[in-house]
């Protein structure tokens, strides 16, 4: 099971943690919403809980929590730029469909 930050999502958490003066990282975890049933949680932590299981990509840590786990393996957190807009992005495998906004998804 590993969850992996591309380059750009690494350098983009790792400017912030500098902005900000503290943290250790990113959490990342799924929690029941939309209308395809889940939606990401993504924040930035500044200390590890104590159930969480921690990867390491680009030297970021990435908590996750178990039940979250299982939704999130293989998922590969992006940060993009598209025209306008910016942002994180989920290439997540095991997502099966996604409502019409991309907020939600499902497995």
């Amino acid at each position: 099971m590993a969850i992996t930050l591309s380059e750009n999502a690494a350098q983009h958490v790792a400017k912030f943690i500098a902005k900000h003066g503290k943290g250790i990282g990113i959490r990342l975890g799924v929690k029941t919403s939309g209308c395809s049933g889940m939606a990401y949680k993504l924040e930035f932590a500044d200390v590890a809980a104590p159930d969480d299981i921690v990867f390491e990509s680009h030297g970021i840590k990435v908590l996750v929590d178990p039940k979250s786990l299982p939704y999130l393996d293989g998922t590969e957190l992006d940060y993009a730029r598209e025209g306008l807009n910016e942002g994180f992005k989920f290439n997540n495998p095991n997502v099966k469909g996604q409502c019409g906004c991309g907020e939600s998804f499902t497995v």
